[in-house]
């Protein structure tokens, strides 16, 4: 069961390899997006997800690994829902922005949260989906990938495989043919490797490119596991109470200088955080 532990309680550690904020930081990404779409005589077809495995790793997607996926994910998605229909919402802060945001169909938007508060933070994009929010989500095209890759689809999400290693730049090119479907790409904007709670700004520079305003979001609860790594990673205990949060999107200008994308990447930084210290404040004045 070490697989499927690091998945429970819809915890999507493996999609953490790839991002938004982690792929579009990297040096000569945009070059090396042009050279795969630009060279016919090298390109490769990369649509099967085999073709994207890291060559690093030596674990296949093994006809017993398959079996032991189709049979072991009925029980992880009824643990995933058992345990988070436990937990109570105190309040969701800014819920009239959320739905702003899920009814306006001419915008594709980038939610952003940090690492730390994956599991409820995924949880409420599964209730934006419910209703209408096109969603798409990065997973590693590692074996390792495929559980929460497939739970996401199963929520209705979009999924993009691929590692920042070396499938970086296809992946980029998949994102930015993803928000020109219309759907958005949800970014822990500190991952995938810290420091905790600094927003990367290869998310902000997404956001200028795609056209896409970000939309901070938060949570947190009054019982919870955290896990001993550099983000702290939270689980919330079973009935736990919770907040969710979400703030104003803030928008990129297409013509922003990089310079001043800084001030943009400040401004999603202190808004996350101070979604995450309101929350913190509700919760400790219910207890009080």
């Amino acid at each position: 069961m070490i697989e499927f532990r690091i998945f429970i309680f819809g915890s999507f550690v493996p999609w953490q390899d790839v991002n938004m904020a982690s792929i579009a930081s990297q040096p000569g990404i945009f070059f090396s997006t042009r050279h795969v779409m630009s060279d016919p005589e090298h390109r490769q077809d990369f649509s099967d997800v085999e073709s994207r495995r890291s060559t690093r790793s030596r674990r296949e997607m093994s006809a017993g690994r398959r079996l032991y996926y189709f049979l072991g994910m009925p029980l992880l998605q009824a643990i995933i829902w058992l345990v988070s229909s436990t937990y109570r919402v105190q309040k969701v802060i800014g819920a009239d922005i959320a739905d702003r945001v899920i009814a306006d169909k001419n915008t594709v938007y980038a939610p952003c949260y940090w690492h730390q508060n994956h599991v409820l933070c995924s949880q409420m994009m599964r209730s934006w989906i419910r209703r209408g929010f096109k969603a798409c989500f990065l997973v590693s095209s590692s074996v390792d990938g495929e559980v929460p890759a497939r739970i996401a689809r199963s929520w209705g999400a979009e999924v993009i495989r691929g590692s920042a290693n070396q499938t970086g730049a296809l992946a980029l090119r998949d994102m930015q043919a993803m928000m020109k479907k219309g759907f958005a790409i949800v970014t822990t904007a500190d991952g995938p490797n810290g420091p905790q709670h600094e927003f990367k700004p290869g998310a902000v520079l997404m956001a200028r490119i795609g056209r896409t305003p970000m939309v901070p979001l938060a949570c947190a609860a009054d019982r919870a596991w955290y896990l001993d790594r550099w983000d702290e990673f939270m689980i919330p205990k079973p009935f736990a109470r919770v907040v969710l949060a979400v703030g104003e999107p803030i928008e990129v200008p297409r013509d922003a200088s990089m310079e001043k994308l800084e001030d943009y990447r400040q401004q999603m930084q202190y808004a996350t955080n101070a979604l995450v210290a309101e929350s913190k404040q509700l919760l400790e004045q219910a207890r009080d």
